[in-house]
């Protein structure tokens, strides 16, 4: 059955949601908050998410932001903010579709369904990229080395993650480039270089000897997998 996350800070909503969707087959979890949310997610690995705007911790475009540091699963936004920019924000982060509060049970499954239909079938999606020497948390954007915080920069998070994402597969440095900006690539491919440096630095025990963040001669660079 297909398993639904529904994250929203009010309790009658969660119970109306959870009701129905259960009486039509769906496996269903509740979250009342981003933070929360967040873990339920990276556990529970569900195949779609409604997503309310407005809870009480992290606003909804972060939770957006912070699934989509990992995860493709399709996302409806179910929120009471109707103006166009917040529907435009929400689309840009990641959202797949958005309804409106109130709502009509029967659109949002319409719209539930239909966001299932286009989802194509991907491997498991991973939150977290662990290795013997340091983690990454996809949902929760953070690095950590024996248990501490790693300092990235947003570039060398950017490298570091999309590396992590394709473990095992070489990338030129013009691919990276391109990766980073997600449209035509800008910038020095040597910059790459200075980036790789840094990031071996912080998170390989002995950086002239990288054991994970590997350079492919006359080509770019590759992660090791875990």
């Amino acid at each position: 059955m297909p398993r639904v996350l529904v994250i929203d800070d009010e309790a009658q909503i969660r119970r109306t949601l959870a009701v129905n969707l259960q009486a039509r087959g769906y496996d269903v979890d509740l979250a009342a908050d981003g933070a929360s949310a967040l873990t339920v997610a990276a556990k529970t690995r569900p195949d779609v998410v409604i997503l309310d705007l407005g809870l009480p911790d992290l606003d909804g475009i972060e939770v957006l932001h912070g699934l989509r540091g990992w995860s493709s699963v399709p996302i409806v936004v179910l929120s009471a903010r109707e103006n166009e920019q917040a529907k435009v924000a929400a689309l840009d982060a990641g959202a797949d579709d958005y309804v409106a509060k109130p709502f009509g049970i029967d659109e949002l499954l319409a719209r539930l369904r239909a966001a299932l239909r286009r989802s194509a079938p991907s491997p498991p999606d991973e939150a977290v990229v662990e290795t013997p020497d340091f983690t990454i948390d996809l949902a929760h954007k953070t690095v950590t080395r024996d248990g501490e915080p790693v300092h990235l920069t947003s570039s060398e998070y950017g490298i570091l993650t999309f590396l992590a994402k394709h473990p095992g597969k070489a990338f030129s440095r013009q691919a990276i480039l391109a990766a980073l900006w997600d449209e035509s690539p800008v910038g020095d491919e040597r910059a790459i270089d200075v980036h790789v440096h840094n990031i071996r630095e912080k998170i390989e025990a002995d950086p002239k000897e990288p054991l994970y963040l590997l350079t492919v001669r006359g080509f770019g660079y590759r992660l090791t997998e875990p």
